[in-house]
């Protein structure tokens, strides 16, 4: 690996926003020439990337000067986390660019779509490099825009419009969590800047818990975990590619990535027990229910957004379990196989004229055999066959939680059972069997554009979590190559992976019509999201509308109406009234009025004009 100079950071942060300004004011009517710009900024961003990926150090600047002792900083800092997690970013960015301009060769916003991807290029690379939580929010914040226009890119869709605003909103509610923790954390160690957070002796630990479950908040949203997790499904209506780069390996990740951070910045042991147990027990949740819904899932994509949950979910219960190693290393792995599933069923959907349901899907290998094989390598590291990368990471956190928490290692061989007999159901009715339509009875392998990022992702699904590459880029130096040994969670994991593939076997090998498992009150009710997103519809957002409008009715019939404009008629009225009967025509009254008025004058000039 060669060696750059740090101060190349700052290149590597705005570059992105450069080149989304560049594409999106400049080359509005240049579409090809902004989609190679941005793809080669992230190129560059890339070989800076890896430059700078031994490299340490830190660099910043008062940018929001509050008062002679406090500002907010604009900085960077370069160590193990953030250079390794930079690699993720830029490398998955730089494979979804490739891929992108065959995919969207044909989209009418094709500038758009590439401003776009540069400026959450430069919004996620900040959450990364931030030397400071305040830096982070803001970034945090950009991120959730990028992804609002990104997942709303064909807004013209009602259902790509909605899905965008429920993303927003969705996220906007953990960032209110967020935000408080923020403010909490500061008044705790007075500082933002992360290399200089420490906990002082004495704090409450009931004040720890509100700290540290704020900052979760802004995981729960920004990760989709329950009970938030209701957008990242609906976010499946943006551009294929955009669900490989931000609904699967980056954005997602960065709940996780934060909480890292956190925990690296005032240690672990600043993690009280209450807090710890919550945080394993939403991500158990958010792994188990995600696990269950993807079993019904009939859209391609929507399986996969099902599964990034569910795995979410793993890492999210590490950090609870305070095994924030084994949560970075499948954060690592993940990235790459599920990035790869992404590519992987977007290459599917174009050669099926856009078609998502599988079942309309059958014989797919025949026709594509280089990306059949692609996705299932992908998917063979996401149900952890050994020795895939997936397999290395799925060890590392069950074999946390049998020495943490036994019920949570329960849970996860239980998700990975799951996990194996879902995504065997994928492969079984889209690649096997006999084609189910037109369109993909006639569908033909994908261009170089697109298979060369395949085939890159499906390598890097085989190898990643081999020490020899995992512990040079997983930020914990050491830990892979001592996290595997063959003992109870292996034997335990090769049960379920057995078990999930004679399962889906039995219920989807030999070109089934339908789906078996369909048609019943269990069924109906995973492929309706156990009545979650209705539940909120229903209940909760018309609930709050029906509030707010009965609120509005009242204000405005009562208050503005009835006391602000009725009651000034009223007044003016009665002003009016009594004006009127002053102007009596009698003589005698007004030279009354005319001598009140003449002694009142004389009374204030004598008594008050000193």
């Amino acid at each position: 690996m060669f060696n750059i100079d740090i101060q190349y950071t700052w290149l590597l942060l705005f570059l992105p926003l450069v080149v989304a300004a560049f594409d999106w004011f400049l080359l509005t009517k240049r579409p090809d020439v902004a989609a190679l710009t941005s793809t080669f900024s992230c190129l560059a961003t890339f070989v800076l990337s890896l430059g700078l990926l031994d490299r340490t150090g830190s660099d910043s600047f008062s940018w929001l000067p509050i008062s002679d002792i406090f500002s907010v900083d604009l900085g960077f800092v370069l160590d193990p986390l953030s250079s390794r997690m930079m690699l993720v970013v830029t490398g998955i960015g730089l494979l979804v660019h490739v891929f992108s301009l065959a995919y969207m060769a044909d989209d009418k916003a094709k500038t758009r779509y590439f401003a776009c991807l540069s400026l959450f290029m430069f919004s996620m690379t900040g959450i990364v490099l931030a030397n400071n939580i305040a830096m982070t929010f803001i970034f945090w914040e950009l991120v959730g825009l990028s992804s609002y226009l990104l997942i709303g890119h064909w807004y013209t869709r009602d259902t790509a419009a909605n899905a965008a605003k429920k993303a927003f909103i969705c996220n906007r509610v953990g960032d209110f969590g967020f935000l408080i923790g923020i403010l909490t954390l500061w008044a705790l160690t007075n500082t933002l800047d992360f290399s200089l957070m420490e906990i002082p002796a004495g704090i409450s630990e009931n004040l720890l818990n509100i700290t540290v479950l704020c900052l979760f908040c802004g995981a729960v949203g920004k990760s989709a975990q329950f009970p938030l997790h209701v957008w990242l499904p609906d976010a499946m209506e943006g551009p294929t590619p955009v669900s490989a780069l931000i609904h699967a390996a980056t954005m997602v990740a960065a709940g996780v990535y934060m909480m890292v951070r956190v925990q690296y910045s005032i240690g672990i042991e600043a993690f009280p027990a209450l807090a710890c147990n919550v945080i394993a027990g939403i991500g158990a949740i958010t792994a188990v229910i995600a696990a269950f819904m993807a079993t019904q899932q009939n859209d391609i994509k929507r399986v996969l957004a099902y599964s990034t949950l569910s795995q979410l979910g793993y890492m999210v219960m590490a950090l609870g379990l305070l095994a924030g190693e084994a949560a970075m290393f499948h954060l690592f792995t993940h990235a790459w196989f599920k990035a790869l599933l992404f590519l992987g069923a977007g290459a599917i959907i174009f050669a099926c004229h856009h078609e998502q349901d599988i079942w309309k899907m059958g014989g797919i290998m025949k026709r594509m055999k280089l990306t059949s094989l692609t996705f299932i390598i992908a998917t063979m590291a996401l149900i952890a066959i050994p020795f895939t990368s997936g397999f290395f990471s799925k060890e590392a956190i069950l074999e946390a939680a049998l020495r943490k928490n036994p019920v949570f290692f329960w849970i996860g061989a239980g998700v990975a059972l799951l996990t194996t007999f879902y995504m065997m159901r994928v492969i079984f009715v889209v690649f096997f069997g006999k084609s189910r339509s037109h369109s993909s009875e006639h569908a033909s392998e994908v261009g170089g554009l697109m298979l060369v990022p395949l085939l890159i992702l499906a390598v890097l699904a085989l190898i990643s979590g081999y020490g020899f590459i995992a512990d040079r880029l997983v930020p914990f130096n050491g830990f892979v190559s001592e996290s595997f040994h063959m003992g109870m969670p292996f034997y335990v994991s090769m049960g379920a992976l057995v078990l999930g593939i004679l399962l889906a076997a039995a219920f989807y090998a030999g070109s089934p019509a339908s789906d078996k498992l369909s048609g019943n009150a269990v069924s109906r009710a995973l492929a309706n999201r156990l009545y979650i997103d209705l539940f909120y519809d229903k209940v909760l957002v018309r609930g709050v509308q029906g509030v707010l409008a009965a609120i509005i009715d009242f204000m405005d019939q009562f208050i503005i109406s009835g006391l602000i404009v009725g009651g000034l008629a009223r007044l003016t009225a009665a002003i009016g009234s009594l004006l009127r009967r002053l102007q009596s025509g009698n003589m005698a009254a007004y030279t009354a009025l005319f001598g009140i008025g003449l002694l009142l004058v004389i009374y204030f000039t004598v008594f008050y004009s000193c």
